[in-house]
């Protein structure tokens, strides 16, 4: 690592894999556009913000910094990746393309198993909490085809997190707005603990940022402070922001539905 180019904010590497990814994703999401009914521009400039930002995540200062020198920055990156992307995407898709690729029995049937709010929890935690453990996580810094993996794996299963909550499939359900608060409360919990596990260490637990070069005056151990912090606090208040627009939707339905039933309440003759 100590041949690395200084670090800059205005340049950074751009990656085949990631650009080829990206440009894969959007052909098919234009394809089966042009193939089903049309929605507005609404979706369309969702998902488009989805790619934007998972290239600007994958590539470029947020990448050399996660990759080359600081944890934190990781930490950074793998928030962006499993809480911004995922809904950007789910809420920029239709229905209509969401059900062509229902119409093959073999995926309706894994869908409808996987899409269960208890295995959507535990198939993000599970991965989440897997490749956080040093092992891994070693592993995938040194190792780029892994580092790939570990990023779809990041992608596939926090699309599954949030389905529960942003499912436009009446077949694969949302859950009702009470169990939805529940869900994400029951969400902070798994990556609080890997939080803490992260910011109390006594020791580099991630050697490989331990002999990266040093930059801002950051110790090894302050970048992993701060990168447990980060998974810490922002991501918590992340998920409490969520929470707090389910209640305000709960609110304004239950407000609706009492407003319309006293306005077609009549008194008996």
């Amino acid at each position: 690592m100590d041949t690395l180019p200084p670090f800059s904010w205005t340049s950074g590497a751009v990656h085949a894999d990631v650009v080829f990814g990206a440009g894969f994703l959007a052909l098919a999401y234009a394809v089966a556009w042009a193939r089903g009914p049309r929605p507005g521009l609404r979706e369309p400039a969702l998902f488009v913000s989805g790619v934007l930002v998972l290239l600007v995540a994958l590539n470029g200062p947020l990448h050399d910094l996660s990759d080359s020198f600081l944890f934190s920055a990781h930490m950074v990156q793998h928030l962006v990746l499993t809480l911004v992307v995922p809904p950007l995407l789910i809420a920029g898709t239709p229905a209509s393309l969401f059900r062509q690729a229902l119409r093959s029995r073999a995926v309706e049937r894994v869908a409808r198993v996987i899409s269960k709010p208890i295995a959507c929890y535990a198939i993000f935690n599970v991965v989440l909490t897997v490749w956080h453990l040093p092992l891994f996580y070693n592993l995938a810094v040194a190792h780029h085809p892994v580092h790939i993996a570990q990023h779809l794996m990041f992608l596939t299963a926090a699309t599954l997190m949030w389905w529960p909550l942003m499912s436009p499939l009446p077949e694969l359900p949302r859950l009702p707005y009470p169990m939805q608060m529940l869900y994400i409360f029951l969400m902070t919990i798994p990556m609080s603990i890997i939080a803490i596990f992260i910011t109390y260490a006594d020791e580099v637990l991630f050697p490989g940022y331990a002999s990266a070069p040093r930059i801002w005056g950051i110790s090894p151990m302050q970048d992993q402070l701060f990168g447990g912090l980060i998974m810490w606090i922002p991501g918590g208040l992340f998920f409490a922001g969520v929470m707090a627009v389910v209640f305000f939707k709960w609110a304004a339905r239950d407000s609706d539905t009492t407003a319309g039933a006293q306005a077609g309440w009549r008194p008996a003759a």
